[in-house]
């Protein structure tokens, strides 16, 4: 349900009606859309819409028309028409390019990745310090040795940093370090973990999981921005089909449809994708074509050597390679590279 609020509303009309919402449990939320204020109560009962009809500077009451009111594309505007990263902002013009290892590894390997992608244009640097494995063997990351060895490298090439948080006690320790939260594929119905990076406030960017449909996507991203922070971009990273032949079904049609879904950022994670190293420049430039906002690349310096996906990460060359034949592609459907 969304309350359209009259263009005399007064503060003490407003705070009555946001009152009204939150004495039967629900979460009142102020936004603006075409000019017009508005406050918005998904799940709200019917009985309550009536009675908001009724309050003083309300002009009108609508339908919620979808399950994740907040994010559909009708649910509100973003900050600054897009979610700010440092000086990077998703969701403009600019082509934003999150790249970095899989992994941090040692202060050396994380280091020289850092200067390579940001010579090469990144705008941030990922990579993972707490790693959710599938294998109980493999290499679960560096916790968080591995987050200051990250902020150390960001700081020192101006790139923000983004990293994947697996638990909510790990989200203050994560967000001491990054600029942005990192919800993974594996981690995108932990309702938890959903709500407590909600509340942490800093931006968010949510995977796609991977059995997971374009709703239940959305419907994650609710949970961020009803716990209060509409800062969330949403990643197509590939889904789990039938065919071996790559590591994920990467479903570009995703992209498009999800910018028509919803006024949220979307960008799509190729390496992930596919998992095929020379398959994932491809990948990209479909990606972008189809109206992606950026794109998060795993690059590490001596992909063999790699603990974690080297055979889907880019050698230095081949990320440049990369960057340098994005900027026609970009152009050509009115966007531009960082």
């Amino acid at each position: 349900m969304i309350a359209l609020l009259t263009l005399d509303c007064s503060l003490s009309e407003k705070a009555h009606i946001i009152d009204a919402i939150e004495r039967v449990g629900l979460r009142a939320h102020l936004d603006r859309l075409e000019g017009r204020e508005r406050i918005g109560a998904p799940g709200a009962p019917a009985e309550l819409a009536r009675s908001l009809a009724t309050f003083s500077g309300v002009a009108d009451v609508l339908p919620q028309e979808n399950a994740y009111a907040l994010v559909a594309r009708s649910g509100g505007e973003l900050p600054e028409n897009g979610v700010r990263v440092g000086p990077a902002v998703f969701g403009g013009t600019e082509i934003v390019v999150s790249a970095g290892p899989c992994a941090v590894e040692t202060a050396a390997q994380i280091e020289e990745t850092a200067q390579i992608v940001a010579a090469a244009g990144a705008r941030l640097l990922r990579g993972g310090a707490f790693k959710p494995r599938t294998s109980p063997y493999s290499f679960q990351g560096l916790g968080e040795e591995g987050l200051e060895l990250l902020a150390r490298a960001g700081a020192a090439t101006g790139l923000p940093v983004v990293t994947e948080v697996v638990s909510p006690a790990e989200v203050e320790v994560v967000a001491e370090h990054a600029d942005m939260l990192q919800v993974g594929a594996r981690n995108m119905q932990n309702f938890s973990l959903l709500r407590a990076v909600g509340e942490r406030g800093r931006p968010v960017l949510l995977k796609r999981g991977m059995m997971s449909t374009i709703e239940e996507l959305l419907l994650a991203a609710e949970y961020v921005v009803d716990a209060g922070n509409p800062d969330v971009v949403l990643c197509e990273r590939g889904i789990r089909s039938f065919d071996r032949a790559t590591r994920n079904t990467f479903d570009v049609t995703a992209i498009p449809l999800l910018k028509r879904e919803t006024h949220l950022p979307v960008i799509a994670d190729p390496s992930h994708g596919c998992g095929v190293r020379e398959l994932v420049p491809h990948v990209a430039r479909a990606a972008i074509a189809a109206g992606a906002d950026g794109l998060m690349i795993e690059v590490h310096p001596r992909p063999d050597e790699a603990l974690s996906d080297g055979p889907q990460s880019l050698t230095p060359q081949g990320f440049r390679e990369l960057m340098a034949s994005l900027d026609p592609i970009a152009r050509s459907v009115g966007r531009r590279m960082g």
